[in-house]
C-alpha cells in the first residue's frame, strides 16, 4: 500500500470498517510511514472535531461582496 491509498481508507479506518486484508496492509504502511501517521493523527482530530460540534455546523458569515465576487466570476465562465 502507498500513502495515496493509505489516505483513501482513513474514514473507514476510523470507523473500524476496513476489511481485514485491507486493514493490515493498511497498519503496516502507516507503522513505516511517518507522513501518514501525522496525517492519520491529524484527520483523527478533525473527525473528533467535527463530530462534537453535532449535525449543525457553526454559522459562518460570509461578507456579502465576497458572495457576489463568486456569483460574478461563476457567470463569467
Amino acid at each position: 500500500m502507498n500513502c495515496q491509498e493509505a489516505t483513501e481508507f482513513l474514514h473507514e479506518y476510523l470507523d473500524g470498517n476496513l476489511a481485514e486484508s485491507v486493514l493490515v496492509e493498511f497498519e503496516i504502511h502507516i507503522k513505516k510511514c511517518g507522513w501518514c501517521t501525522e496525517y492519520l493523527e491529524s484527520y483523527r482530530k478533525t473527525v473528533t472535531i467535527t463530530r462534537s460540534l453535532g449535525n449543525d455546523p457553526p454559522h459562518i458569515p460570509v461578507p456579502e461582496e465576497l458572495v457576489q465576487a463568486i456569483l460574478a466570476a461563476r457567470m463569467k465562465q
